[in-house]
């Protein structure tokens, strides 16, 4: 059976300009948020003193960079030319070797110490309010600060080698993992917090029997994209001296080595291809653990 509607109906009528002047209320706000975001977008552009009449006529210039990296790659002469263009790869490997060990060692350190100051910036678990503020202000200048900006204080302080850059990456590390970690927290189920607390126990005994267990999963995981993400830092700290495959990159860029850079580069980014689908195989595996699927 088929209802017929009668369109002369005059609830239906009253209905229908309803939705006609809802959606022009929308596409009026839509226009005003796009030219008010346009204005924005030129206000900072002009404030930046970005100069598009220089872009343009410069823009050529990176194509053409790229392009003077790459190697003369002759079919018949294909293992050859492959071997002078990585003819540094057992160095490099070593430094690259050296970048993950960087970035794995400063990720520990930073995911650890996010660890232990997430349950004090936590809103619905710490306890002292002045605590509290402390820990989040402390976690806010660890992220705010640049990496590079910590390298190259330590290596002024520790001279150069591995050292500045793991310290780099663990602090960086630690105050964004403690920023998702007590994200994380304040989300959970507190049933079982406040059971224990009933119970008379301790702040430490709730966080480690009824908030862990709730958690784990999640922080692993984010530690594992948080090790992806810093396998790229780590290939930047030999910038500033504080090791790894970025002390031959910079080399190679202030001396013009055009063949070495592409070399490096293409070395780094398979590497940091196959890090990111290890890590997130391990993920997915995680929080299918988490689901129970």
């Amino acid at each position: 059976m088929t209802l017929a509607i009668d369109r002369n109906d005059p609830a239906i009528t009253a209905h229908a300009a309803a939705y006609a002047g809802t959606m022009a209320s929308k596409r009026r706000q839509t226009l005003i948020g796009a030219a008010v975001l346009a204005v924005l977008v030129w206000i900072s552009a002009v404030g930046s003193e970005v100069d598009l009449g220089k872009f343009a006529a410069n823009a050529w210039r990176f194509p053409k960079y790229i392009l003077e990296t790459m190697p003369v790659l002759r079919w018949n002469s294909l293992g050859a030319d492959l071997a002078e263009w990585f003819w540094g790869w057992k160095g490099w490997l070593k430094l690259l070797w050296q970048t993950v060990l960087i970035a794995y060692v400063g990720t520990i350190l930073g995911a650890l110490g996010g660890f232990l100051l997430c349950f004090v910036a936590a809103a619905n678990l710490g306890r002292s309010g002045w605590l509290r503020f402390t820990a989040r202000r402390f976690l806010e200048f660890c992220r705010t600060v640049p990496e590079i900006v910590f390298a190259l204080i330590f290596v002024i302080a520790f001279g150069l080698g591995p050292l500045p850059g793991v310290l780099a990456i663990a602090i960086h590390t630690m105050g964004a993992m403690g920023k998702l970690f007590s994200e994380v927290v304040e989300n959970i189920d507190m049933k079982p917090v406040d059971g224990l607390t009933a119970t008379g126990a301790g702040w430490w005994q709730t966080i480690r029997f009824a908030v862990v267990p709730q958690v784990l999963s999640n922080f692993a995981s984010y530690s594992l994209l948080r090790f992806e993400i810093n396998v790229r830092g780590a290939s930047i700290m030999g910038f500033v001296g504080a090791g790894g495959i970025g002390q031959d990159l910079i080399e190679a860029i202030r001396k013009f080595y055009f063949t070495d850079v592409s070399a490096i580069l293409l070395l780094i980014i398979v590497t940091v291809m196959l890090i990111d689908f290890a890590t997130e195989r391990l993920r997915h595996a995680l929080l299918s653990l988490e689901h129970g699927k």
